[in-house]
């Protein structure tokens, strides 16, 4: 059975917990260590992850002085841990944290570096984005892979800057169903006359851009279409996001969910999905293919996505969902007045009829996850994408 040792930034996060079911379904053992953001971590029926220390979201300098203290104490956190076979790192400083693990257990254990997202930090024009840059090039340049979510990160990040040189192994960012399929559940009809279309911004809300254009789009529209919004908000981001979104009569919050057990209730209420993201505009947003996408696609609600985006180029060549040209209130109401029922049930038949494997990952795809990490520790030929599974 494969060791892993999983070193994360973020023990509260459910993607993390995904990754782990993923690793363990697939047949690896999985020792869980990293730093507690927030609340506290989620509970699991396997081993207690071992905490490295706390965090806080968008302090970056905060996060490194963590990683550093960390770092001197690892032998320590890890004196009863058994030698792995691998260690993946999730995100920079977690990869610098396992080059110091490999260190701590003595042995050229290979490394894998996970990163699903680029920090706006490693794009930075100035000496500030080169020093990041430099650093990630130092601690992966023994990676024996790298691991991704979107094909944009590599081809417009990691090749363009020459950061890695590793084997890539793309991992979309799917949703996670093991055992016997699962039933989609009931969608929701398009309304009747007078009744409201219904667009859900689900996950993690973080985009003030966003936010403002469907609170003026939906004013404008005069009830015609409402936004439905759900998951965690990073406040930090918004002047008062509540009551921002309280004043707006065509805007709800909903709160928290819980992923997966929630996703076919949430998205089987909504008929379009908000699958665009101004946060890190023309960078990371640009190229990230997020995990609404997958999941609203799943349960057959129709993605509307941004123009000149990787989710935009996606769902071209699949001729899939809709796509805005210009971020306005005209751009939005240009693509959305002319929808009527008969229209909308077509755009969502070509969803629900494409195949599901584009949007979930089972059983085979945590097999083969795993054995391409055992090939890894045992490889560390370099350059080709080699495998795609999900996240």
């Amino acid at each position: 059975m494969l060791r892993i040792l999983y070193l994360v930034h973020n023990l509260s996060d459910p993607a993390v917990h995904r990754r782990v079911t993923m690793l363990e379904a697939g047949g690896a053992a999985v020792t869980l260590a990293g730093f507690r953001r927030g609340a506290a971590p989620e509970g699991g029926e396997g081993p207690a992850p071992i905490e490295l220390g706390h965090t806080a979201d968008g302090r970056f300098t905060q996060r490194l002085a963590s990683v550093a203290t960390a770092a001197m104490s690892l032998g320590a956190r890890l004196r009863h841990v058994e030698k792995p076979d691998i260690i993946i790192g999730r995100t920079l400083e977690m990869l610098a944290l396992a080059n110091r693990a490999r260190a701590v257990f003595g042995a050229d254990i290979p490394l894998v570096y996970e990163c699903l997202d680029i920090h706006r930090l490693l794009l930075h024009p100035g000496p500030v984005g080169r020093a990041m840059r430099g650093a990630e090039r130092l601690f992966g340049r023994d990676a024996a892979l790298l691991i991704t979510s979107s094909p944009a990160f590599v081809r417009d990040y990691f090749t363009r800057f020459g950061q890695s040189a590793a084997p890539v192994a793309l991992l979309p960012n799917k949703v996670l169903e093991l055992g016997a399929p699962r039933a989609p559940g009931p969608r929701a009809a398009p309304p009747s006359e007078g009744e409201p279309w219904r667009i859900g911004w689900f996950g993690a809300l973080r985009c003030a851009k966003s936010l403002e254009l469907l609170a003026a789009f939906t004013r404008r529209a005069g009830g015609r279409f409402e936004v439905v919004l759900r998951g965690l908000p990073a406040y930090r981001e918004f002047a008062d996001f509540d009551g921002f979104v309280a004043a707006e009569p065509y805007l709800s919050f909903a709160g928290p969910y819980r992923n997966p057990d929630d996703l076919a209730a949430i998205y089987g209420e909504v008929h379009f999905c908000w699958a665009i993201d101004f946060f890190e505009e023309g960078l990371n947003s640009a190229w990230l293919l997020p995990n609404r996408l997958y999941e609203g696609c799943r349960y057959g609600t129709v993605p509307i996505a941004m123009d000149g985006t990787e989710t935009a180029r996606f769902l071209a060549e699949r001729q899939l969902g809709l796509r805005l040209d210009d971020a306005s209130v005209d751009g939005l109401h240009a693509v959305l007045s002319a929808i009527d029922r008969q229209g909308y049930e077509a755009l969502r038949q070509r969803i629900v009829a494409h195949d599901s494997a584009e949007w979930v990952a089972g059983i085979g795809d945590c097999r083969a996850l795993v054995e391409r990490l055992k090939a890894a520790a045992g490889s560390k030929a370099g350059g080709e994408v080699l495998l795609e599974a999900a996240a």
